[in-house]
C-alpha cells in the first residue's frame, strides 16, 4: 500500500463545501438503518429465540440498550471534544494516543468493509428469495450486483441524497413493525405483553450468554454518527443527539416486538416454536396477524431494510477510509472530496469495487450467498466493530481527568459501557461458530484477523514515531482538541 504524506492530500482534495446538510433527524436515519431492525427481527431474534433465553429475549434487548446508552453518554463526550467526526479513530487518538488510533482505523476500514460486504450477500440472497416467491426468478448474483451498483450511485452524490432515501425506508420498515404490534395488542390486549418477557430469572438463566450475544450485535451500525461531524450542520449538539436516539430507538422496537412475538406465540411455545420455523418466524406472525397483504410487505420491508444498511454501512466505510487517507495513512487519492457533492466519492468506488470482488470471488466458487458469504463476512464486521467500540469507552475513561466531564460522563457512564461490550466481545469470540453459522477452520480462525491488523497499525504507529516524527504528530491532528499554551512566567 503506497501512502504520500498529508500536504499532498491536500493538493488532490478540495476542502468541504461549509454549511453541513444533515440535521439529527438525517443523522438518526443514517445510524438506525445501519442497525437494521427488521432484518435484526428476521435473522437474529429467532435463534436467540430457539438457543437463548427463549421468552425472556426481550430483556436481553433492554439490558443492551442500556448498556450501550451508557457507553453513548461517553462517547458524546468525545464526539464534543474531537469536533464530531472522524469516529473511533478520532475517539481512540484522544483517549489511547496516536498508535492506538492507527491500530483502531485500520481495523475499522476492514471491519465495516466486512460487514457491508456481507449484508450485499445477503441482500442478494433474500432478494431472490422474495422475488421467487412471487414468480419471478432471478439469480442471486444478478440480485447483489443491481443492489451494489445502486449503492455505489448514491454512494457518489451527496450524504444528503441517502439521508432522504433512508428516511422513506426507515418510515417503511419502522412503520411496518408498528403495525404488527398494534395487530398483536389489539387481538390480545394485556396478554400480548406476558411477565415472562421481562423476567429477571428467565434472562439469567440457560442461554443467556447467547441471547445477550445477539442483542449486542443488533445495534451495530448505532454509533457511526460520529463519522458525519463534518457534513453536519451543528455536529456538536447533532451528533450526541442523534446516539441518543438511535439508541433509544433501536432498543426500544427491539424490546417491544420480540416481546409482543413472545405474546403472539406463546411463553411456553416461543423455543420450540422459532427452532422449527427460525427465519419465517416473523412471516409466519405477520400472516396471522397482518395477513397475506402484511406478510408480503414484510417481505419487501425485508429487502429494503438490507439495501438500507448495506448503503448505511459503505457510507461509513467510506468516511473512514477518507479520513485515514488524510493523514496519510492510506493511499491518497481517496482522500479527495467531490467538488460538487463533498461525498469522499474516490473511497466510495473504491469500496464498491472491492465489494464486488469479494461477492465476485464467493460465487465463482460456487458458495452460498448467506450460509458462507454473509455470515462469515458479518461476523468479523461485528467482532471488529464492537472490539472497537469497547476501545472507546476505555478511551474515554483515559481522559477522565482531564476531559473535563462529571463523574457520571467521564467516568461510571462509559466504564458500564465498557464492562459490558467487553463481556460481548468474550461472548462473540467464543461462540463465533455459533454467531457464523459455519464449523468451516477458515472461518473459525477468522477472529485473528481483528489483533493482527489492529497489532499491525500499531507497529506501524510506532515505527513512524521513531523515524519520521513530523509526519507522525500530523496523525489525527484535524480531530484532537488544541492544547491549552503554557503560560509565560515573568
Amino acid at each position: 500500500m503506497t501512502v504520500t504524506a498529508p500536504a499532498a492530500v491536500q493538493a488532490a482534495a478540495p476542502a468541504a463545501r461549509p454549511g453541513g446538510r444533515l440535521g439529527t433527524a438525517h443523522i438518526v436515519f443514517l445510524i438506525v438503518s445501519a442497525a437494521a431492525p427488521l432484518s435484526a427481527m428476521v435473522g437474529t431474534v429467532p435463534l436467540a429465540f430457539a438457543i437463548g433465553t427463549g421468552a425472556a429475549v426481550p430483556t436481553a434487548f433492554l439490558f443492551a440498550g442500556a448498556t450501550l446508552l451508557c457507553f453513548s453518554v461517553g462517547y458524546a463526550v468525545s464526539a464534543r471534544r474531537t469536533g464530531g467526526s472522524g469516529g473511533f479513530y478520532a475517539a481512540i487518538a484522544d483517549g489511547l494516543g496516536r498508535p492506538a488510533a492507527i491500530g483502531a482505523g485500520w481495523l475499522a476500514v476492514l471491519a465495516y468493509n466486512a460487514a457491508t460486504v456481507g449484508l450485499v450477500g445477503a441482500l442478494g440472497y433474500f432478494t431472490q428469495l422474495v422475488l421467487a416467491a412471487h414468480g419471478l426468478d432471478l439469480p442471486w448474483q444478478l440480485c447483489a450486483a443491481a443492489g451494489l451498483l445502486a449503492v455505489a450511485a448514491l454512494g457518489y452524490r451527496d450524504i444528503a441524497v441517502s439521508a432522504r432515501l433512508l428516511a422513506v425506508l426507515m418510515v417503511g420498515e419502522i412503520g411496518i413493525l408498528a403495525a404488527l404490534d398494534l395487530a398483536i395488542a389489539g387481538r390480545h390486549g394485556a396478554a400480548a405483553l406476558p411477565a415472562a418477557g421481562i423476567s429477571p430469572s428467565g434472562a439469567l438463566g440457560a442461554g443467556a450468554g447467547v441471547s445477550l450475544m445477539f442483542a449486542f450485535i443488533s445495534f451495530i451500525g448505532f454509533e457511526s454518527a460520529a463519522l458525519y461531524g463534518k457534513e453536519a450542520r451543528d455536529p456538536g449538539r447533532s451528533v450526541p443527539r442523534a446516539t441518543y436516539v438511535a439508541v433509544l430507538l433501536i432498543a426500544g422496537f427491539y424490546a417491544l416486538t420480540s416481546w409482543e412475538a413472545v405474546g403472539a406465540i406463546g411463553p411456553d411455545a416461543v423455543r420450540d416454536t422459532a427452532a422449527a420455523q427460525q427465519g419465517d418466524l416473523l412471516f409466519g406472525i405477520g400472516r396471522d396477524y397482518l395477513g397475506g397483504a402484511g406478510a408480503t410487505t414484510l417481505q419487501i420491508m425485508l429487502c429494503t431494510s438490507l439495501f438500507a444498511a448495506t448503503l448505511a454501512l459503505h457510507s461509513a466505510a467510506n468516511r473512514y477510509a477518507q479520513v485515514l487517507a488524510d493523514d496519510g495513512l492510506m493511499p491518497a487519492r481517496l482522500a479527495a472530496l467531490h467538488r460538487r457533492h463533498g461525498s469522499p466519492h474516490r473511497a466510495s468506488l473504491a469500496q464498491s469495487g472491492l465489494s464486488a470482488v469479494v461477492v465476485a470471488g464467493f460465487a465463482l466458487a460456487g458458495l452460498d450467498p448467506y450460509a458462507d458469504l454473509t455470515t462469515s463476512m458479518l461476523g468479523l464486521g461485528t467482532l471488529g466493530i464492537v472490539v472497537l467500540q469497547a476501545a472507546a469507552a476505555l478511551a474515554v475513561l483515559a481522559r477522565a481527568r482531564t476531559g473535563g466531564a462529571g463523574w457520571w460522563q467521564g467516568v461510571l457512564a462509559p466504564l458500564l459501557g465498557l464492562l459490558g461490550l467487553a463481556a460481548t466481545v468474550v461472548l462473540v469470540v467464543g461462540n463465533f461458530d455459533l454467531l457464523t453459522g459455519s464449523h468451516h477452520g477458515l472461518v473459525s480462525e477468522l477472529p485473528w484477523a481483528v489483533p493482527l491488523v489492529a497489532g499491525a497499525g500499531l507497529l506501524y504507529a510506532l515505527r513512524m514515531r521513531a523515524t519520521r516524527p513530523v509526519r507522525y504528530r500530523r496523525i489525527a491532528a484535524a480531530h484532537l482538541p488544541p492544547r491549552p499554551r503554557p503560560r509565560r512566567t515573568r
